[in-house]
């Protein structure tokens, strides 16, 4: 994996003007992101409580937009909008939900491949 790898399911650039470059602090944020979608992604049950739902798609949106996962906020934005409909219209929501989520977290892995290249390249940085 390499920065070829990452499709744009992430704006590194956003995320990288907003942590004023910080590479430390970059990783930080990338690496809690990571560990909490997990935790995250099982909130959003579509035969489980619409607060739930809602309070899931809602952080993970929040967590999403903060690391310029935007695609992935917007499908977010939907599930939480869509916290009171039926189950098979939570199953689709949840469907987009993962596939923008995954994208993110393989954007999120070819990213940090690239950083630790870097690093290899450039010892002093």
């Amino acid at each position: 994996m390499a920065r070829r790898d990452i499709t744009g399911a992430v704006d590194f650039p956003y995320l990288e003007n907003y942590a004023a470059h910080d590479q430390a602090i970059i990783a930080e944020v990338l690496g809690i992101f990571h560990e909490q979608s997990a935790m995250w992604i099982r909130l959003l049950d579509p035969q489980g409580d619409a607060q739930a739902w809602r309070d899931g798609a809602h952080t993970m949106k929040g967590a999403a937009l903060g690391v310029g996962a935007f695609r992935l906020g917007e499908a977010c934005a939907a599930a939480e909008a869509g916290a009171n409909g039926g189950s098979g219209e939570k199953a689709a929501l949840l469907e987009r939900v993962r596939t923008e989520l995954d994208a993110a977290l393989s954007d999120i892995a070819a990213y940090q491949h690239e950083q630790a290249l870097q690093s290899l390249r450039s010892p002093g940085r």
